[in-house]
């Protein structure tokens, strides 16, 4: 069973362009177009294939110059998408164009999430965690080790990414919103991220208290045990949850970061870590 339409030489070379192309989706950033010029810029090899008049050229540059933001990785799959619309459209007099910006605006807030999930919270920490681990072995390739890790899957999503937007077309994603595949991929990645973070959290966030309490000379109560015993690691938790609520309520991260090491200088000054 074949997925989507087959697409040909011509079409894949126009999908390599736009791949080279969407490196620079964000090279231009303003809070009230975001990537929109660079997905334009990312848009003009099918735009100048598709169309031969200049009036349908400047419309569909204006159409993908409004509002875009979506994690870089999956917006090549988006761009894809749009550029089997515009086709569509310059071979259909019929063709709802106002359907190519409302199919990019819902998928932008989905694949944001998977992405961030996927690429920032799980597989940038896994690329990370080996990294730190041989750094500390002293392999000093692990920066670059990092990197071919992180990078691989990201630019292999925004070309193939590419290609399976363009061969799905719209029809595909609106199966998906109908069956809800979308909703449950999203919660899906969103549970995978709050894990990995989790398990970033109790191997990178340590923190232990020496505070004891002792009556005549004989130690009656060991904190740390105590709080061991309520929840395993429930300091190093409570520390990153108060990070991101403070972040949560427009704190600097300089800030935070300046008060956790005046923190730790009272704490162990007072001898209570």
């Amino acid at each position: 069973m074949k997925l989507g339409q087959t697409i040909t030489k011509e079409e894949k070379k126009l999908v390599r362009k736009m791949f080279w192309r969407s490196m620079t989706m964000y090279a231009s950033v303003n809070p009230v177009i975001m990537g929109g010029g660079g997905f334009a810029y990312s848009m003009m090899p099918f735009i100048n294939h598709f169309y031969h008049d200049e009036q349908e050229k400047t419309a569909a540059l204006e159409r993908h110059s409004q509002y875009f933001s979506t994690t870089i990785p999956c917006a090549s799959f988006i761009i894809g998408i749009a550029a089997s619309m515009e086709k569509e459209n310059s071979e259909k007099s019929g063709f709802d164009v106002e359907s190519i910006n409302a199919i990019k605006t819902s998928l932008m807030g989905p694949l944001a999430g998977i992405g961030d999930s996927l690429f920032w919270g799980v597989w940038r920490v896994v690329s990370a965690g080996l990294a730190i681990n041989l750094a500390n072995a002293g392999n000093i390739f692990a920066p670059i080790i990092f990197l071919i890790m992180f990078n691989i899957p990201n630019f292999g999503m925004r070309y193939y990414g590419g290609i399976l937007g363009y061969s799905l077309g719209s029809k595909y994603i609106e199966k998906m919103y109908a069956n809800g595949l979308i909703e449950i991929l999203t919660k899906a990645a969103s549970i995978l991220g709050l894990i990995m973070v989790g398990a970033m959290t109790i191997n990178m966030v340590n923190f232990t208290t020496i505070l004891t309490f002792s009556m005549k000379g004989e130690e009656i109560m060991n904190v740390q045990e105590v709080l061991d015993s309520i929840f395993k690691g429930i300091i190093p938790l409570a520390v990153t949850l108060g990070c991101f609520k403070l972040l949560n309520n427009k704190v600097g991260v300089i800030k935070i970061i300046f008060g956790m090491v005046v923190l730790g200088i009272v704490l162990s000054f007072l001898g209570i870590a």
